[in-house]
């Protein structure tokens, strides 16, 4: 691995990749933030060496080198899942080259499903802990000494500092930011009544198939992570209806510019 993160770093070091700030992952239906950006630079992830290809409609695939508020920032436009038949370590594998290239924190989205009935679609719910249900780990096999310990702290996944950051920027822009535990399943079905009343009663107020292996190797990298959910869709196992995953995106789509504007607030400030 450590020769592919090798190889790809330099790519993309000669492509003017190097000493960004900030590393951020734009999850489905948000992209707007492209636009805050000065992009100095934008290469198709099949193009960069040992790099997975983003299989996902809804994701477009593309690394973004750019300028927001002063500061050098490599947006991933589209993300990879555990349910396209990637391993885990593909799956994590550019968090570690942002890692590599200089980034000194991760700014994280995603489209959630809200398990906590004071959820609504189209709210912003920062992640301040999360449950880890997937079947598979990104640090599982022979632990790599020069990326981080055997086995790494997980107390507080989420950058203390960010999270109230964070809060400070949308009580200026006026925003309702809501706080939250997030549940990451395979996937890719949606969840049975069920197993929605299974994730109430174990903890998790929003239930969504990315974001923690990628926050697990961020805490494995020693990389302070921030991760913010936009509810699509209200999981009350009681009155609950059929999901249409296009619905999903437009929800998504509608909540992407006031993300935006936050996630860019946010990067002033840090």
């Amino acid at each position: 691995m450590i020769h592919q993160l090798e190889e790809a770093t330099a790519y993309l070091r000669h492509k003017g990749f190097g000493e960004a700030e900030v590393g951020i992952v734009l999850g489905t239906g948000l992209s707007k933030f492209i636009d805050n950006m000065e992009v100095m630079e934008t290469i198709p992830y099949h193009k960069i060496p040992n790099f997975p290809v983003a299989t996902m409609e809804f994701h477009s695939g593309h690394l973004v080198l750019g300028v927001c508020e002063g500061k050098k920032v490599i947006a991933m436009k589209g993300r990879f899942h555990y349910y396209e038949g990637y391993s885990m370590g593909e799956i994590t594998f550019p968090i570690r080259v942002m890692k590599m290239l200089g980034i000194k924190n991760l700014l994280l989205s995603n489209a959630a499903g809200g398990i906590n009935k004071n959820f609504k679609k189209g709210d912003l719910v920062v992640i301040d802990d999360h449950i880890n249900l997937q079947t598979a780990n990104p640090l599982t096999g022979p632990n790599l000494a020069v990326l981080g310990p055997r086995f790494p702290d997980m107390s507080a996944p989420y950058s203390k500092f960010m999270l109230k950051e964070l809060a400070a920027c949308a009580l200026v822009q006026k925003l309702l930011l809501k706080k939250g535990v997030y549940a990451s399943v395979n996937g890719p079905n949606l969840e049975t009544r069920a197993e929605y009343r299974y994730l109430g009663i174990i903890g998790a107020d929003m239930v969504g198939m990315s974001t923690v292996p990628e926050v697990i190797v961020a805490n494995h990298m020693q990389l302070p992570c921030l991760a913010v959910s936009v509810i699509t869709d209200e999981c009350d196992p009681d009155n609950l209806k059929p999901v249409n995953i296009e619905e999903i995106v437009a929800v998504a789509n509608k909540s992407d510019g006031t993300l935006s504007k936050l996630f860019a607030a946010l990067i002033k400030k840090i």
